[in-house]
């Protein structure tokens, strides 16, 4: 399948856009490998590629975020990308694996070596294009689970966050930052223009605040948006774009993106 691959990088517009898909392409036969060998099992998919994979957010994204929802499942993360390598082996890439697994949240890396040379997306043969997974093993209580069958590249079946557990994740994502982040930014711009999308999980935002030392006192239905507003009020804005635009599949949302346009969908 390393045909389709060269296939979808050969259709892009532009160089920066035939990155970020074929990155979203590895992505997903990560996911697919992962569900093979049963690793999706005790695990809910989160953050902003479960978002794109999931419901079209119209900006690429760089890593796979899960919780680990049944924790009696022993997960091990080393081996299952063990597994994952092993596939992609098969269609010969050249692949390395790294772990972190000392903290609460167990982090890996499957790198590419010299794929990006090969596509003719880099001149440098030493190159790596690396997708990084991290497991949060001590999710905070309160997520609402779904399960969404999706085609992307390759057909999935993802345990997922539900659509208000996902914004309570942003939310606090952008809450207990230190540093401005635009993607953050954007997807909440994205999350408020539909004016569809569920109302945070409130349950879980809280316990997720409390878990990281929040000290301001609980939300509420009457007091998050008010909270968000301030956040967004004291932030470099000007940082906003050079994080998300690489990002983005149409360069002119960012016109849109604005602080006075995001203050006005938080009222």
């Amino acid at each position: 399948m390393k045909t389709q691959l060269k296939s979808i990088v050969e259709q892009a517009d532009s160089k920066p856009q035939a990155g970020n898909l074929a990155r979203e392409y590895l992505q997903a036969r990560i996911l697919e490998a992962l569900q093979i060998s049963g690793g999706m099992i005790p695990l809910a998919f989160q953050g902003g590629t479960a978002l794109r994979f999931l419901y079209d957010l119209p900006r690429f994204s760089e890593d796979l975020d899960f919780a680990l929802e049944r924790p009696e499942d022993d997960f091990d993360l080393g081996k299952f990308l063990d597994k994952v390598q092993r596939e992609f082996e098969k269609e010969n890439y050249e692949v390395q694996l790294k772990m972190n697994t000392t903290k609460v949240v167990h982090s890996g890396f499957v790198r590419f070596p010299g794929l990006l040379y090969e596509l003719g997306l880099s001149g440098q043969r030493t190159q790596v294009l690396s997708i990084k997974l991290e497991v949060d093993t001590n999710p905070p209580a309160g997520a609402s689970l779904e399960t969404t069958v999706v085609r992307r590249h390759v057909l999935l079946q993802l345990q997922h966050h539900d659509q208000s557990s996902l914004l309570a994740g942003k939310l606090h994502a952008l809450l207990q930052r230190d540093y401005v982040k635009g993607r953050d930014i954007y997807d909440l711009f994205w999350y408020l223009s539909n004016r569809r999308w569920p109302e945070p999980n409130l349950v879980l935002l809280n316990n997720a605040l409390v878990q990281s030392g929040w000290k301001k006192g609980k939300l509420s239905d009457a007091t998050w948006r008010k909270v968000v507003q301030q956040k967004i009020e004291k932030m470099a804005w000007e940082r906003v774009f050079d994080d998300v635009a690489s990002f983005l599949e149409k360069e002119a949302e960012l016109g849109l993106l604005t602080r006075e346009n995001l203050l006005g969908l938080l009222k």
